[in-house]
């Protein structure tokens, strides 16, 4: 038997009930691309801005959390990988590649995919979790596990495509900064331009430089508030971490490629880059997941560590960005379950001991 979708019925302005308006359309006219052009697209965007009202309580501000784990393949990369990979494919590119801590790669083979052309990522072998691993893979990208870090990969991507025609996908390529600037439209237009500070994980910085960037062209200037993890926190140390650690591997990043713009960005809008330990980000994880009910992978968890260790600082209004869900990295999550996990034979007085015990 063959079945038929059913047509949608439509509202006024032509668009389907229903349906999601990608983000490249949605502000066409502030991105670098023109009516007619192909866009590839996986209806990206339009992430859901949530009260936290248990951290709300904690730091006596308004608090909201910016989920962008929403995104198509999970992170907030899907803003900046549809505009990369729609002005690759414009242009005729038959190929794109990026250097990944995970995030990157999954979207970058997701689009690509999309797209009809190859994809090829680089990843720090043994640093990168299952979670975006298996992403990666399943969308058919040519993954090169490479025995070194983050900074070492993008140093080899940017020396490869500078001689060959492959196009780098990395938040050095402007698209990537245009398309994650959304973000900060959709604060803006959510909030009305009442947001007085904006806490986000800083690790290649390309974020927080297309949030500042947003955010200035929509005339507001909220505070911008980053942080980076103790053991790779290069824009608070002022020089490079050769080996940057920190559990939050998605911010597991020595030399920034936005390290000025980040800076910048800080300082203009009269805020400050700032670290929190892995201990911190932790804490903040389950915090999230057992209190408010929002599972992030952990480095997106850095924000809301950064807003609980120093506080709101007299902003009534904030947005904590959660850049990634919590199902990109298992492991961290089964590793911190605290001892959640029982065991038990098959008796109905050890079950009733586990179910209605002390926990």
């Amino acid at each position: 038997m063959t079945f038929k979708p059913v047509p949608l019925p439509r509202i006024q302005g032509g668009a389907p009930v229903g349906t999601h308006v990608p983000l490249i359309e949605r502000y066409l006219d502030r991105l670098p691309f023109e009516p007619g052009d192909k866009l590839v697209s996986l209806q990206e965007g339009s992430t859901p801005l949530l009260q936290a009202p248990v951290i709300s309580e904690i730091v006596g501000a308004t608090v909201r959390l910016k989920l962008e784990g929403s995104n198509p393949t999970g992170s907030f990369k899907d803003r900046g990988m549809t505009c990369a990979v729609s002005a690759a494919a414009r242009d005729g590119a038959k190929a794109v590649i990026c250097a990944s801590t995970g995030n990157t790669a999954a979207s970058s083979a997701a689009y690509a995919a999309r797209a009809g052309i190859t994809c090829a990522v680089i990843v720090p072998e043994g640093k990168i979790a299952q979670g975006k691993m298996a992403q990666t893979l399943v969308h058919g990208a040519r993954v090169i596990s490479l025995r070194g870090n983050f900074d070492q990969a993008l140093t080899l991507v940017r020396e490869l495509t500078a001689t060959h025609p492959i196009v780098l996908v990395n938040s050095v390529n402007e698209y990537r900064i245009e398309g994650q600037k959304t973000a900060a439209f959709e604060i803006h237009e959510a909030l009305e331009g009442g947001l007085d500070a904006l806490c986000i994980p800083v690790g290649n910085a390309g974020n927080i430089t297309s949030y500042w960037r947003g955010f200035r062209e929509m005339g507001t200037s909220p505070r911008m508030l980053g942080f980076q993890a103790e053991g790779a926190a290069p824009l608070v140390a002022g020089h490079p971490i050769e080996h940057p650690e920190t559990v939050a591997s998605a911010i597991r990043i020595g030399n920034p490629v936005r390290w000025e713009d980040a800076m910048a960005a800080a300082t203009d809008s009269r805020g400050s880059i700032r670290t929190v330990s892995d201990t911190e980000i932790l804490s903040a994880y389950q915090l999230l997941a057992y209190r408010e009910g929002m599972f992030c992978e952990p480095a997106s968890a850095a924000s809301v560590a950064g807003l609980l260790k120093y506080g709101a600082e007299g902003a009534e209004q904030v947005v904590c960005v959660l850049t990634g869900r919590g199902l990109k990295d298992p492991e961290t999550a089964i590793a911190n379950n605290d001892g959640r996990m029982i065991t038990c034979p098959v008796e109905i007085a050890a079950i009733e001991e586990a179910v209605l015990g002390d926990p």
